[in-house]
């Protein structure tokens, strides 16, 4: 048996001495050997001419099958022998695979290849592909060779490295395919060798050591060989599938690629994904080139092809699932073991412990039961939000959060003569939390008002802890964070936010120590964790905005002013990526993650960007920010001057002096920024208003609270250890004295507000009060929005107010998009002739308008009642309530009066807001780091 070996090469200098010095040791060498370079760069080309000779190494343009196919026409010989320049056979490799060869009779024998430099590590003892695209090689990662895998037998395809092939095989399937120049050439060729009838074997015996150098991204440093890879089986599965079988298929890969992206993206590997959705438009965008593979392989016959079983990818998946599993179980023993090595650290001090010790130590610990006496405090405090609630800016929910899904996904809604005005992006969060409160809008609404005000002091804790070890490098005391998280979560009661309804600054309160949490990433040395801490903070600035829009306003004002202030005194640190990087992304995911409101004001009023959530309330002046009122029932005004004047005293210390001029240049950017904002005014179709500004009183005592737990922290780090001998002699000193005035005064600031909370604590919430229009009439617009009922109040002497409801409502949520909706002149119009000097036309006009009913909630107006009651086209409808008389018209409401379209891009808008979502949230995890 003549036997030619074909060694191709392309940049592989590194590897190829000891390629051809096994080539050289071969004990059964080749008749011939041909070495064919397809554009190297580096010495590969005086390499082969040093070792083979110059007439034995061909200069090819093109890729490896192009290389192959010009090569084969020169050679006369039984037996090809194909070597990579990456790929060292070990000395007895020839002679194994042509003994099998013969003695199996088989056309193809390929090689056991072994990891290079490993040497023990197996890479492949036969290969095929599974519908999914998928290379399949029996093997474990990492698997070592024991023998497990030397019986020689039948496989769909070997690798090209070391692949021993008949001439007479090459030539008739035409070589390789000049579609996969580098991956997957050796399956498409295992497959299309099958269906012909070719018998493709392993030789386990003989042994190649393979650097995977394409397929590792060795050649030429990049980092492309995902992608290709994928694309080349992609490409080879649909190249080779026939008739319903190849439809089918068509279909699965493309969905189960698709899926494939998206785990790969919620596995925290953005790069991977983004390959694999690369390759998926490279094969799938293509169809012309599917077309003309598969026309060449129409004639090449109906043989058996060795894929893999269509349940591998389930077993994949499923290894995938314990492998995951597998490790969170570890990394959950490995924490409790910590754990208990502390506890037992404990118990070796103070006695054996146990689960009944531990429960003496939480009971009889006066930090356990303070917490636990304000929990409780809060609780009650909180009761009247138990059940349904509105009042104030709150509006009442809905039955379900189902109906605020339909406000979020719907382009048009049925209010009032129909708008297409954007639903409000604070129901985005409500809507999930309702969904997961058994499809409660009503246990949403008071999970936030009962467990907002616990939630906030929580997140305040964890941020006053990393504050707090970050200025003194100390661990601060548990009284003094304790201080800090109530002082912080009384903010939003005390400033009248609860009792007000304003549940925008109640959220706000909750999201803003995490907010401030993730922004202290940015501090963090690693660029990784930098850009992680850009990613959580934009999406928690993406949340606090959606329910108080002043917070990205501020935002853009703090990182724009850290950019100037890092250009100043560090320019080259300025001009690095992963410092500015982050800092825009926090600008620009709110923006994105809050569409389509976002777009959808632009074609309303801009302005209404500036509003805060829910019914429009009086906002804050330059007073009430820096003493914590909001205008209406609020807690004494001494408890937040309290808070200001420890502010200002906090600025003595001079160790932490820095930090709290920090502090304090954050309370005087927010009372600038509020104070310039003061001066717009938001003209909307519902009336003039002012933006809104809580936000600011927020930020103001955020930064209040902080600044004085940093200066009490530098105190305490600079006090003296007191033992037990100085403590029985201390004597009360003047030091002493004023510190333990201050902190009297200071616990006065939170206690004051929980106090006022619990027992005088003045509100405007309320349960719903019930409609004045009928239940009838409710319904009917309920499952008919044309039939909607005008709503009139007020005296003709004194004047008349109107609306037009259509079912129950308006409901939390919609209070926005009516603000946001221009009156109907027509209507408007319509509405006064009836009202004032009635006639026929209007009578059938306002029908044609989808209006059904006239209600008069008491106290009705005798006069307007007498003018109606004259009125012909129109009949009194029955009421339950005297007080409240309604009328009908007798002209049927048209059908459609208030349907309509969603915007043209509402749509793509929507799909990409739920993109960006689920993008922006993959890349607030750990980077996933992949070893090749």
């Amino acid at each position: 048996m003549t036997v030619t070996t074909l060694l191709v090469s392309h940049d592989g200098a590194r590897w190829l001495p000891a390629v051809l010095a096994g080539l050289r040791d071969q004990q059964r060498p080749p008749d011939q050997s041909l070495a064919i370079d397809t554009g190297s760069s580096d010495e590969s080309t005086a390499l082969l001419v040093d070792a083979l000779g110059l007439d034995h190494v061909r200069q090819v343009r093109g890729g490896f099958p192009q290389a192959v196919r010009q090569v084969l026409s020169e050679i006369d010989t039984e037996w090809v022998w194909i070597l990579h320049d990456d790929a060292a056979p070990a000395p007895g490799a020839l002679a194994e695979l042509l003994r099998v060869a013969e003695q199996q009779r088989a056309d193809v024998v390929g090689a056991k290849l072994r990891e290079w430099p490993d040497l023990k590590r197996l890479l492949e003892v036969g290969v095929t592909i599974s519908a999914s695209a998928r290379r399949e090689t029996g093997l474990e990662r990492g698997e070592y060779d024991q023998g497990q895998h030397d019986a020689v037998r039948e496989v769909l395809a070997v690798n090209t490295a070391g692949m021993l092939v008949r001439r007479t095989l090459l030539e008739r399937l035409d070589g390789f395919d000049d579609e996969l120049p580098v991956f997957a050439a050796d399956l498409d060729f295992g497959w299309r060798a099958a269906r012909v009838g070719a018998r493709t074997v392993i030789a386990p015996d003989a042994i190649v050591f393979h650097a995977e150098a394409s397929h590792r991204d060795l050649r030429d440093g990049g980092r492309t060989a995902h992608r290709r890879e994928r694309e080349a089986l992609m490409y080879t599965v649909l190249a080779n599938s026939r008739g319903p079988n190849g439809a089918w298929r068509w279909l699965r890969l493309l969905s189960g690629s698709l899926v494939r992206a998206l785990g790969l993206l919620l596995a925290r590997a953005p790069r991977a994904a983004a390959d694999e959705l690369a390759a998926i438009a490279a094969v799938h965008g293509r169809p012309g080139r599917l077309r003309r593979a598969r026309a060449a392989r129409r004639d090449l016959g109906d043989g058996k092809v060795a894929l893999a079983p269509w349940w591998l990818p389930l077993r994949h998946g499923l290894d995938f699932v314990s492998d995951v599993t597998s490790a969170a179980l570890a990394q959950g023993r490995d924490l409790g073991e910590r754990r208990r090595g502390v506890a037992d650290d404990v118990d070796d001090e103070d006695g054996p412990g146990d689960d009944s010790g531990l429960l003496v130590r939480l009971l009889t610990s006066p930090l356990a039961l303070s917490v636990l006496a304000v929990l409780v405090a809060m609780l009650v405090a909180a009761r009247v939000a138990f059940g349904s609630l509105e009042g104030g800016a709150l509006s009442p929910a809905p039955g379900t959060a189902g109906y605020w899904w339909d406000l979020l996904t719907s382009g048009w809604h049925p209010l009032a003569q129909g708008t297409d005005a954007p639903a409000p992006s604070y129901l985005i969060p409500f809507a999930l939390l309702g969904s997961l409160l058994l499809d409660s809008a009503s246990a949403a609404v008071s999970a936030l008002f009962v467990l907002g005000v616990p939630l906030a002091g929580w997140g305040a804790w964890r941020f006053a802890r990393r504050v707090a070890v970050l200025s003194s490098g100390r661990t601060p005391s548990a009284w003094l964070v304790g201080w800090a998280a109530l002082a912080w979560a009384m903010v939003p009661v005390a400033s009248g936010a609860w009792g007000q309804g304003r549940f925008g600054v109640r959220a706000a309160a909750v999201l803003l120590p995490w907010l401030a949490g993730a922004s202290l990433g940015f501090l963090d040395g690693e660029p990784d964790r930098r850009r992680r801490a850009g990613w959580r903070t934009g999406l928690l600035l993406a949340a606090v905005t959606a329910f108080s829009p002043g917070a990205w306003v501020l935002a853009v004002v703090v990182v724009l002013a850290v950019l100037v202030i890092l250009r100043v005194i560090a320019p080259s640190l300025a001009r690095t990526r992963s410092v500015w990087g982050p800092l825009l992304v926090v600008l620009v995911v709110p923006p994105v993650l809050l569409l389509p409101g976002t777009l959808g004001m632009l074609g309303h009023d801009i302005g209404g960007l500036l509003l805060e959530a829910g019914r429009s309330m009086p906002g804050p002046d330059g007073w009430d920010l820096l003493t914590g009122r909001l205008p209406g029932p609020s807690a004494p005004l001494w408890i937040g001057a309290l808070l200001v004047l420890a502010g200002v005293a906090a600025l003595v210390p001079a160790a932490s002096r820095l930090a709290v001029v920090a502090c304090w240049a954050v309370v005087a950017t927010t009372a600038i920024l509020a104070a310039a904002l003061s001066r717009l005014e938001v003209d909307l179709p519902s009336g003039a208003t002012g933006p809104g500004l809580s936000f600011g009183l927020l930020m103001i005592h955020g930064a209040l609270i902080t600044a004085i737990l940093i200066a009490v922290q530098a105190l305490g780090s600079r006090a003296a250890p007191v033992t037990a001998a100085r403590r029985s002699a201390a004597r009360l000193t003047p030091q002493r004295a004023l510190g333990a005035a201050g902190a009297v005064l200071l616990a006065l600031v939170p206690l004051g507000g929980l106090g006022w909370w619990l027992v005088a604590g003045d509100d405007l919430l309320q349960r719903p009060a019930s409609s004045p229009v009928p239940a009838y009439m409710t319904q009917a617009g309920d499952e008919d929005p044309d039939r909607g009922v005008l709503v009139v109040t007020g005296t003709i002497e004194t004047g008349l107010d109107w609306s037009v409801r259509r079912g129950e409502g308006p409901f939390l949520g919609e209070d926005e998009i009516l603000a946001l909706t221009d009156v109907d002149a027509g209507l408007a119009d319509d509405v006064t002739t009836l009202l004032t000097t009635p006639d026929d036309a209007v009578t059938v006009a306002l029908p044609g308008r989808g209006i059904e009913h006239v209600v008069l909630p008491a106290p009705a107006d005798p006069a307007l009642i007498g003018l109606l009651d004259g009125t012909s086209g129109l009949s009194r409808a029955s009421t339950s309530d005297r007080a409240t008389p309604a009328w009908q018209f007798e002209t049927p409401v048209a059908d459609g009066a208030v349907s309509g379209e969603s915007p043209w891009w509402f749509g793509w808008v929507l799909t990409l807001q739920v993109i960006a979502l689920l993008a922006v949230i993959v890349l607030c995890g750990p980077t996933r780091r992949e070893q090749r």
